[in-house]
């Protein structure tokens, strides 16, 4: 079960952070477009697991287009709340998939590939969740709590979400090297370096501890459940040294 999950978790995430273009994701009320990424939800799950097509995967792929489908048509699931529900629906039918069908991975294509391909392919997951998928949910949830008065008006353009994004990679690879200590000093140095910024600004101060601590708690949770998964992936094999 745990290696299907690993693949359909990597189809996911592909098919709904890296290869769901933004006409995409906004234009689901138009049903074929609804059924666009219900396709490329099926492609991607049958190639990730080396099945063509099975009746589990279909079933996966029309769930995913029904929650989609759900939010989309409901103006209260367009918040924070709605994409954390989006994505747990989803976590949970991968999750049920992979129960009903624990053997997709087994009989399929890839069943003989060595460990470091189902072990690489939760990681690329975990990075891609912890940086793409922290960004929606940070963005979210600052919308969901400031007026567009209360947002800080100099800087860069995207400055924040290239520092989102990197700070998000750093937990993410501290987590995976075995030092989750050094995030302490990580959020020390960008607590140093943001200080001057917001030291007189209420407004703005709240809105950099509200995204920074939501950027973090985002990108250690996904690292944690990504090493979990990992955890009860067959072990790595590392060939002993010659004599």
């Amino acid at each position: 079960m745990i290696p299907t999950l690993a693949a359909l978790l990597f189809a996911h995430v592909l098919a709904d952070f890296l290869l769901q273009p933004g006409w995409m994701a906004a234009g689901k009320r138009n049903p074929l477009i609804l059924l666009a990424h219900g396709a490329v939800v099926l492609v991607l799950s049958c190639l990730a697991t080396g099945q063509p097509a099975p009746p589990a995967l279909l079933v996966l792929a029309a769930a995913h287009v029904v929650i989609d489908g759900g939010k989309a048509w409901i103006p209260a699931a367009r918040g924070i709340i709605g994409f954390l529900t989006d994505q747990g629906l989803h976590l949970v039918t991968l999750v049920a998939v992979s129960a009903w069908a624990p053997d997709l991975w087994g009989t399929g294509a890839w069943s003989m590939a060595p460990a470091f391909v189902l072990h690489g392919a939760v990681l690329v997951s975990g990075l891609i969740l912890a940086t793409q998928g922290g960004r929606f949910a940070v963005a979210l949830l600052v919308k969901d709590l400031t007026t567009p008065d209360d947002l800080p008006s100099d800087g860069l353009p995207k400055g924040g979400m290239v520092i989102g994004l990197l700070e998000r990679v750093m937990i993410f690879v501290l987590i995976i090297a075995g030092q989750p200590a050094a995030i302490g000093f990580l959020i020390a140095a960008k607590s140093i370096l943001r200080f001057g910024t917001v030291q007189e600004d209420r407004a703005a101060s709240e809105y950099v501890i509200i995204g920074t601590l939501a950027s973090f708690a985002w990108a250690i949770a996904v690292t944690l459940l990504c090493e979990t998964l990992r955890g009860a992936l067959p072990p790595l094999e590392i060939a002993a040294p010659q004599p």
